[in-house]
């Protein structure tokens, strides 16, 4: 597929607040980004006209109920079907921040033996509580699964900002250790919070901007098609997002968010 013919769904609804953004990064590298609410694609019919589809950060429905609950209930009762051809046809999918916690809440992440009725894990309140917006580092732990970051390598440390009040991903308790070997032996954990050196935050505030279980930051489905992460890439696209841009006497055009965006269209470009 060529660069110029991949067409990205961003959708949106009451509340989402990044879809620009994120239109600019895509558009920025050559593809055609196209924001559309939720409604208009369920009245068209047409989600699968698209190659990628987009979960915008935001605070979708006021967030009422919890992050990202009241959306994912939409989305089961109204595409469905529609969803799940897009999931088996991996094609990519990316949840960013309130995206996240919708495609936890749909059962689309961590999806370990495919989408699921009920939802595997949760993004609950930030610990300490509060809405915590800061620049953080993230190391990506990824070997190779997730197509968004399969140009990362894998220890790399990046750096992104977060902007939520409900970041902190858990497991049910008594799941924990299994749920996290399955991570693993599945090469389904992409990013954790560090450090600038990349040493673990080990739940540290606020190196650890949310008190996530084993600092987990973004995690993708076994087939590495869908990526959830509570940091905003579209908001680390260029270097003027940067907070010490004015301190830096060289600074590469582009930052570490374009890696995420710039992997998935390569996947696209590759696979079709």
């Amino acid at each position: 597929m060529k660069r110029e013919d991949i067409r990205v769904c961003i959708l949106r609804v009451g509340g989402t607040n990044c879809d620009a953004e994120t239109q600019t990064a895509f558009e920025a590298l050559g593809v055609q980004a196209e924001i559309l609410h939720a409604n208009d694609v369920v009245k068209r019919g047409n989600l699968m006209d698209y190659d990628a589809l987009v979960f915008p950060g935001g605070f979708s429905f006021g967030d009422y109920v919890r992050a990202g609950a009241i959306w994912a209930k939409w989305l089961v009762a109204k595409l469905s079907k529609e969803l799940k051809a897009f999931f088996d046809e991996e094609r990519p999918i990316l949840g960013i921040c309130n995206g996240f916690q919708v495609l936890v809440e749909a059962g689309f992440l961590p999806a370990f033996d495919g989408i699921t009725q009920y939802p595997e894990a949760a993004l609950a309140t930030n610990h300490p509580p509060g809405y915590h917006c800061r620049w953080v580092y993230l190391k990506h732990e990824n070997r190779g699964k997730c197509v968004f970051t399969c140009n990362i390598q894998e220890g790399k440390v990046l750096r992104m900002p977060v902007a939520h009040a409900e970041g902190r991903f858990l497991f049910p308790k008594e799941k924990e250790e299994l749920y996290l070997e399955r991570l693993y032996d599945n090469d389904q954990l992409v990013f954790r919070y560090c450090d600038k050196n990349g040493n673990p935050a080990d739940g540290v505030y606020p190196i650890n901007p949310n008190g996530s279980f084993h600092d987990i930051a973004g995690i993708c489905n076994p087939e590495g098609t869908v990526l959830g992460l509570m940091p905003h890439p579209e908001r680390a696209f260029y270097w003027w997002q940067q907070p010490d841009w004015t301190r830096q006497t060289l600074m590469p055009f582009y930052g570490d968010g374009k890696l995420i965006f710039e992997g998935l269209i390569e996947y696209l470009e590759k696979k079709f």
